[in-house]
């Protein structure tokens, strides 16, 4: 068997269990658009091609079973399950002699590939073949991708990836490489260099990135979900081959995307393709989802520590921002300066409703898209360290099962609710004595963490983003971990700057007027009007108070409201800050605060404020700043 060059490897479906807040994130979710899609959206719903109907037969029925399993799997409800293995059984169900499988009638939105074998919806439904096996353990899956992987090797040259799926070859090449791990199948390989030599050319891309502008014109190549999924491709191909140059691609280009293309977030801008740094340009959620899936891919693949700082940043704002708190409505597109949302034209390509929160604001794919986001989080916050270890990947509530070297199992149960608090507590349970190392992700925002087993102290020594504790482990042992979070200001462009605490931006929260726009029996659609003043800028020289509540973390964190950690920072109006084109103008070079009293403002994580300023006019020297 060759052997694949990954360091990292992801634990099953279902190994890995929410706590505290991301559990109740799951729950919320599950409570609205997840939990009720099927019922209140009729692309999702019993007349859609992959569960028997003859209703939209595409990408939103895949899309949405491919975040709908992993949630339903991961908090044990019966109910999600149930919905879940309905689109399993049916796509089972419809595999044909020749291995294919799916609905009778192919639809595409790309007239380039009406005559040709559409790809790209399948590569999906593989995906979500591959956590039901890992979940189950059905038996039946397997050979189910064996045999359809076998057809695909017979047609895919003659009918080739095109399109979407030559945009998106990596997420077939996951599914190849999965199955090639339980079989051994040299014929995989090959196929993997067949789709790989087929799918767009992301490592030259990113290597020499080319975009270094707002795009004005669609190109497969600056699609921002493209390349959100395209990221990772370099990856899996350095995981087949060991290629360095496939390894320095993907380091490349996220340098590229955030030095051109880069947002306060976490994210790069693309409404609809990569469209610059200005903070009024909006990024959408399926790319918030899909870049996320990436950082976790290319975690399991490098080891690095890097891929889980950006993941939890994107996480722990991008993600939430663009969701109501109550999960009953959703952005297409977001503002990290975000002063209104409303019907009306913008400098991006999408409509003048994709700042709306809604059931389907501007397009439906991220309403079958988004649920993703936080299950995969919860499925990939530990990975095993390939040495019979394991590795945290961040360090959110959960509990972990998992066998460790020498066939012991292990069950860990993370606390401390971070990121809202600076304490970590680990706690081991083993069925047996067992030496193995254990590998704790040191983000790169803390210069000063420390780490304590059974209150001794243990030195840090991280190397790649991840320091290495390597012991024989008793059953009981209790590791402390502290990750001090000191507020930093980022500088953005045109001395403008961002604030930051940890993994979490904090904002400016504008006042919300929520306008109901159109009404349904449960998923409405909502203008947001401003109902506070937003025009502030920073003094250089603040002081950063952070105010961290004392009370339990709120069932729903992400809620301006209660807010669990905020700062106090001192800023003015700023006069010649004004709107433009029905957003936040470019906050301002030489702010114009003549005549403006000093004041106090207060900040909340980014994704808790519908509304919100993220990115601040600089008031003073920045020699003057105070961190």
């Amino acid at each position: 068997m060759k052997k694949l060059h990954d360091v990292f490897g992801a634990l099953p479906l279902g190994s890995i269990k929410a706590e505290g807040w991301l559990y109740n994130q799951l729950r919320i979710q599950a409570d609205g658009l997840t939990g009720h899609l099927e019922e209140n959206w009729a692309d999702a719903g019993p007349n859609n091609g992959w569960i028997g109907g003859n209703g939209e037969s595409w990408e939103r029925g895949p899309y949405y079973v491919d975040g709908l399993l992993p949630l339903a799997y991961i908090l044990g409800d019966e109910r999600l399950i149930a919905k879940a293995n309905r689109w399993v059984e049916w796509s089972l169900s419809s595999q044909r002699e020749n291995g294919f499988f799916g609905p009778a009638r192919i639809e595409t939105v790309n007239s380039e590939v009406d005559k040709q074998h559409d790809w790209w919806h399948f590569m999906i439904m593989l995906k979500v073949m591959m956590q039901y096996e890992e979940a189950t353990g059905d038996e039946r899956i397997v050979p189910f991708l064996t045999k359809f992987l076998g057809y695909v090797r017979e047609t895919i040259e003659e009918q080739p990836l095109k399109g979407w799926a030559e945009s998106r070859g990596s997420e077939m090449l996951l599914c190849i490489l999965w199955l090639y791990k339980r079989t051994e199948d040299n014929e995989l390989l090959e196929l993997a260099d067949i789709v790989a030599g087929q799918s767009l050319d992301w490592t030259d891309i990113f290597h020499d990135f080319p975009f270094w502008r707002k795009v004005e014109q669609w190109d497969w190549r600056t699609h921002v979900v493209n390349v959100a999924m395209g990221i990772k491709t370099p990856g899996i191909l350095y995981e087949m081959h060991g290629d360095a140059v496939q390894r320095d691609a993907v380091q490349r280009g996220i340098d590229s995307l955030m030095t051109y293309h880069g947002q306060a977030h976490g994210m790069f801008s693309g409404d609809e393709w990569l469209a610059g740094t200005h903070p009024s340009q909006g990024v959408e959620l399926c790319a918030v989802v899909e870049y996320m899936y990436s950082m976790e891919q290319l975690t399991r693949i490098f080891g690095e520590g890097r891929f889980g700082d950006i993941l939890e940043k994107v996480a722990f704002n991008a993600l939430p921002a663009a969701i109501s708190k109550d999960w009953t409505s959703h952005q297409y597109d977001q503002q990290v300066n975000q002063i209104v949302c409303n019907v009306a034209p913008r400098s991006w390509s999408n409509g003048p409703e994709a700042n709306l929160f809604g059931l389907e604001p501007h397009f439906g794919c991220c309403t079958a898209n988004m649920h993703q986001g936080w299950p995969k989080l919860a499925s990939h916050l530990w990975m095993t360290d390939g040495t019979g270890g394991l590795a945290a990947v961040s360090y959110a509530p959960c509990t972990v099962q998992a066998m460790v070297a020498g066939g012991v199992q292990a069950r860990i149960r993370v606390g401390g609710e971070y990121p809202f608090r600076e304490e970590v507590t680990i706690d081991l349970k083993l069925d047996s004595a067992a030496a193995f190392a254990i590998l704790l992700r040191v983000p790169e925002w803390c210069d000063s963490a420390s780490l304590t087993v059974n209150g001794e102290s243990v030195p840090l020594k991280p190397v790649k983003g991840y320091a290495k504790v390597d012991r024989e482990w008793q059953s009981g042992d209790k590791l402390l971990l502290k990750l001090p979070m000191k507020v930093r200001i980022v500088s953005r462009n045109l001395y403008a700057v961002s604030v930051e605490r940890g993994p979490i931006v904090y904002a400016l929260p504008i006042a919300e007027n929520w306008q109901l726009l159109k009404e349904r029996e449960l998923f409405h659609d909502w203008e947001i009007y401003p109902a506070s003043p937003w025009k502030y800028g920073l003094l250089a020289d603040t002081a950063f108070e952070a105010v961290v509540s004392d009370e339990e973390i709120a069932y729903q964190p992400f809620d301006a409201s209660a807010a669990p950690v905020r700062l106090r920072v001192k800023g003015k109006l700023v006069r010649d800050w004004r709107m433009e084109g029905n957003n936040a103008g470019t906050p301002p070079l030489n702010p114009d605060t003549e005549g403006q009293p000093v004041l106090e403002l207060e900040l909340v994580p980014y994704g808790s404020a519908k509304l919100r300023i993220g990115e601040f006019p600089l008031l003073g020297s920045r020699k003057s700043i105070r961190k």
